[in-house]
């Protein structure tokens, strides 16, 4: 009931009375007056008419929608809702909505069952000058109005991926359709493809077609799961037919087997949200039923506001991950929708209560009694319905509100948690090689009885390096923490700012002359005092130098400037190093960000604390720089103190206070080296060390140098190639490595002919169970975590070359040699292969066998001999040598035709070559093989 309704009877009231009252006709003028009340306040207009054509209201997922759209017009009670039910016959809501064209409905919402039978109807409904909403499916011309929907492509395409990565991007898969011929069927079918085509592996074996009241593919689904075990996930187009499915695939046994996914995740008892929380379905695409949209839209367009054209609804994915959260938003939401439902009905009340109030004064009225103690009472009535309204709209902005925060906070902590667990595994990454590096030699000095003055040295100095390292790591991790919390506070005071920038660059000469680096201060200033807060400002140029350092050749040039531009100081930090990527040069100052670089917690850190602490003095720092041209970065800082607040200047209340510039070690890179101890015996094998941390590197050389012959690279390219050049016998690796990483190295090691019999140990900081059986799936033989145990490591070492040798002497004992490695296998049996075809052949030898296995000499000869201990010459006599002893023992042939078929050159030499191996001539063996 709208306002003027409500007043008029209070209005008219007084007014007739006064005027009725001289004229001696109050009692007809009552009567009258009564009968235009009547008229004016019982009949409450409707100010729209909306009519709704929904293909069926049997479904939850239609309900919900239905519901949704009569709680939002809860708040429109001037608004007249007329629902047409076509029970899933197009027919019969064609001429349904035909009815509600002759209804003259102001706006028509219509859910179509199919597209193409409804779209002649709705055209018409549109070319009539009734606005059209279309709601969830789409019909077959664009003539609407306005479109609410969920986009039905994505929906499938989001399910593809999902299933894609449930089955590991290999498997075989079955889709269960919607209504044939709708478009939620055609849409949602073609984004699953999409998805799914991206991975050859994953194949759709077959689509049934299936409808949410029917189950007529239980029979081929049934069929198909027993003609086709391999099925190993269904996808089904809403969550009824998913349902469906799982007691299908109950009854054939394969509960647990084939994994579910299905679509419209609805909250409730056997709906998606349940059934992904029992375990039932793997996961379903919420798909929002928009009826509170569409609500929304037809009132914006029957109001002449702005409206969308295309309203596309959000989706997204439940699974195990976050199906606990959004049941709990559902039971939330269904609070404050039942909250709401019970303010309505207290409206409801309050308006019964007033029609019965106002039946009463009708009376009173007749009678001339009370009239205005009833008129007070009615007036006041209409307050109380006002303020009940103003409650129930602020209320419900409330809930709204309280939605929005609940879904923000979720957001920001789903995003908190990503951003903590990369964080700790950055920390983890950064701080166990140091570790690494001060642990393992103080657990070898440890475990030695006497020790090398200079291996003491080394070691310490290699200690108290890697010590300061982590110190510098927690300062600047400390300073982090401060900023994120808002205390990082600036202390400035009026310093010379040309010496103390000298000072800090004289700090890094030490440095440059060890890297032969051309390190220069240019400035034209003699003196120039600024307001600055000298601990941060020498934090900045330590990392910007200490950066410029660690990406400067030997040999390259470092220059700072300093200039005074307008009322500015310019500082700049210039180099000629490798310079960086357009996409390294945006994200420079972005914490932990480092482009395609392995990341480094020390410059990840420094960059983005060195942009808040020159911010925090009110100036600006940028980069400039071009891969292969070098960086330059470069600080202004303003002149004067203007800008700083007087807590930001305690000298001026103090100027008798000292300043001192903070002490930073300055990291110089010392040529010590770790001696390995004196060699008495061959060494054990060849050892690839493959770690981008050179003092790790260099530290790991140096103490297995004495048992093995050591080779090292710093990146997977690198280690790749001495790999395949050097055949090592056996190759340690760190994970986190420039280009590919430690399991792509891994990876190609294990399948490639030339190297697959190489055992690899993985050495990494990343020592979660997810990343070991990451290393363990790519072919490692053996995970050891930073900080790690050097004698532990030189166990598995010698160990894994023992058992690589056991392996050797069991494939050279037979004719044709038999392993568990796949690409060994493969390896060996075309090794002996070619042999045996070029068996009659004395010229056949190394060379040509190289050439035909695709490998060189080097590199056959030493995966024949990693793999059989013997040479190539050797193996090729072996063979030849069987394969005479098997024709003398099994065949009469002559001894001459004998020699010529296993590749001799003359009888004479068979015989000398038979004798020299077997102690016996070729007669004699064929004579002792016959009489046994």
């Amino acid at each position: 009931m709208n306002l003027l309704t409500r007043k008029l009877p209070v209005f008219l009231l007084s007014v007739f009375g006064k005027w009725l009252r001289p004229t001696g006709c109050l009692a007809v003028g009552l009567c009258g007056l009564f009968l235009l009340i009547s008229c004016a306040s019982d009949k409450e207009e409707k100010t729209f008419r909306i009519g709704f054509s929904q293909r069926t209201e049997a479904d939850s997922w239609r309900r919900t929608m239905l519901d949704d759209m009569r709680r939002e017009l809860s708040f429109n009670p001037e608004i007249d809702f007329l629902v047409k039910n076509a029970n899933g016959q197009s027919e019969k809501q064609s001429e349904q909505i035909q009815e509600l064209i002759d209804q003259a409905v102001d706006l028509l919402i219509v859910s179509p069952n199919a597209a193409l039978p409804i779209t002649p109807i709705v055209e018409k409904a549109y070319q009539h000058r009734i606005p059209v909403v279309i709601v969830d499916r789409r019909t077959a011309s664009d003539q609407y109005t306005a479109y609410v929907g969920a986009d039905n492509v994505e929906v499938g395409r989001t399910a593809g991926l999902y299933a894609s990565s449930l089955l590991n991007r290999v498997g075989s898969i079955v889709e269960i359709g919607e209504s044939p011929g709708s478009s939620a069927d055609i849409d949602r079918h073609r984004g699953f493809v999409e998805a799914i085509s991206r991975y050859p592996n994953v194949k759709l074996l077959t689509r049934l077609e299936g409808d949410w009241d029917k189950q007529s593919f239980s029979e081929k689904l049934t069929r198909l799961l027993r003609t086709e075990p391999g099925v190993q996930l269904i996808f089904a187009q809403n969550d009824r037919t998913a349902l469906k499915a799982y007691k299908v695939c109950r009854q054939a046994g394969l509960e647990g087997k084939v994994k579910i996914i299905g679509v419209d995740g609805l909250p409730g008892k056997n709906e998606g949200i349940d059934l992904v929380e029992r375990g039932i379905l793997s996961a379903t695409v919420l798909y929002p039923t928009g009826g509170k949209e569409a609500i929304r839209t037809a009132i914006a367009i029957l109001e002449k506001r702005p409206f969308k054209r295309e309203n596309r609804l959000p989706i997204t994915l439940i699974d195990s991950s976050n199906v606990r959260i959004m049941k709990l938003q559902n039971q939330k939401i269904s609070e404050q929708q039942a909250d709401i439902a019970a303010q309505i009905q207290q409206i409801d009340t309050l308006t019964q209560t007033y029609s019965s109030q106002k039946n009463t004064l009708y009376l009173t009225l007749a009678c001339l009694i009370g009239v205005i103690l009833l008129a007070g009472w009615a007036f006041y009535l209409i307050r109380e319905k006002q303020t009940a309204y103003r409650i129930l709209e602020k209320q419900n902005q409330e809930i709204l509100d309280q939605k929005d925060k609940i879904e923000a906070v979720s957001q920001q902590a789903r995003l908190a948690t990503e951003e903590k667990l990369r964080f700790y595994s950055y920390i983890s990454h950064e701080f166990n090689t140091p570790l690494s590096l001060i642990l393992t030699p103080t657990e070898d000095l440890l475990s030695k009885k006497t020790i090398n003055p200079h291996q003491l040295k080394s070691s310490l100095a290699l200690i108290q390096k890697n010590a300061y390292r982590l110190l510098r790591l927690i300062d600047q991790m400390l300073d982090l923490r401060k900023t994120d919390a808002g205390k990082q506070r600036l202390f400035a005071s009026e310093q010379d700012l040309v010496a103390f920038v000298g000072e800090v660059v004289t700090d890094f000469k030490r440095k440059a002359e060890k890297q032969r680096i051309d390190l220069q201060f240019l400035t034209s200033q003699p003196y120039l005092p600024v307001w600055f807060d000298g601990e941060k400002l020498d934090k900045v140029l330590f990392n910007l130098l200490s950066n410029a350092f660690k990406y400067t050749p030997k040999g390259g040039r470092i220059h700072v400037r300093l200039d005074v531009v307008g009322a500015q100081v310019k500082i700049q930090v210039e180099d000629n190093g490798e310079g960086m990527t357009p996409e390294e040069r945006e994200h420079a100052f972005d914490l932990f960000f480092s482009g395609t670089k392995p990341f480094s917690l020390g410059k990840g850190l420094g960059l983005a604390l060195s942009m808040e602490f020159i911010q925090l003095h009110q100036g600006d720092i940028s980069v400039r720089s071009a891969k292969g041209e070098g960086t330059t970065f470069t600080i202004l800082l303003p002149l004067g103190n203007q800008h700083l607040t007087p807590d930001e200047m305690p000298m001026l209340a103090n100027p008798t206070g000292a300043t001192h510039r903070p002490m930073m070690v300055v990291e110089v890179d010392e040529d010590v080296t770790v001696e390995p101890l004196s060699v008495t015996s061959p060494p054990a094998g060849t050892v690839l060390i493959v770690e981008d941390n050179d003092e790790l590197k260099t530290f790991l050389a140096g103490q297995l140098g004495s048992e093995f012959d050591v080779v090292t690279e710093e990146s997977g390219e690198k280690g790749w190639e001495r790999a395949l050049e050097t055949i090592p016998d056996i190759i340690v690796s760190d994970v986190m490595l420039p280009g590919i990483d430690g399991f792509q190295l891994t990876q190609r090691i294990k399948s490639d002919l030339r190297t697959s019999h190489i055992p690899v140990i993985l050495l990494t900081a990343k020592g979660q169970i997810d990343n070991r059986i990451e290393g363990t799936r790519a072919g490692a033989d053996a995970y050891l975590t930073k900080p790690f145990n050097l004698t532990f490591l030189t166990e598995t070492l010698r160990t894994t070359l023992a058992n690589r040798a056991k392996w050797q002497r069991r494939y050279s004992s037979d004719l044709l040699p038999q392993s568990s490695n796949r690409q060994e296998k493969k390896f060996l049996n075309e090794l002996t292969a070619l042999i045996e075809q070029n068996l009659t052949d004395p010229a056949f030898g190394v060379e040509k066998l190289s050439r035909d296995m695709g490998l060189s000499r080097v590199q056959l000869y030493r995966k024949v001999q990693a793999l059989l201990d013997m040479n190539v010459i050797d193996y090729l006599a072996e063979i030849r040598l069987k394969k005479a002893k098997y024709l003398l023992k099994e065949t009469t042939k002559p001894m001459a035709e004998i020699a010529y078929e296993t590749g001799f050159s003359s009888p004479a030499y068979f015989t000398t070559f038979f004798k020299q191996h077997t102690q016996k001539t070729p007669s004699e063996y064929r004579k002792s093989a016959l009489s046994t």
